[in-house]
């Protein structure tokens, strides 16, 4: 190879590192980093409790 033709390779290898690794990605918010999920099913018995209604039937 002469000098023209490896400088002209060399150039397109450079254009070519330029153009995959040239620019950083895009940020990811922090948002979307993070999966939330309930470890277990939701009990509605462990919210049915009324503190009023204690009262009602024991206190009066």
């Amino acid at each position: 190879m002469d000098d023209a033709t490896s400088q002209r390779s060399s150039e397109a290898e450079a254009a070519a590192r330029q153009a995959r690794f040239g620019t950083l990605p895009e940020p990811v918010r922090l948002e979307d980093t993070v999966e939330e999920r309930a470890a277990t099913t939701p009990d509605p018995a462990r919210t049915a409790y009324n503190q009023d209604e204690w009262l009602v039937r024991y206190c009066l």
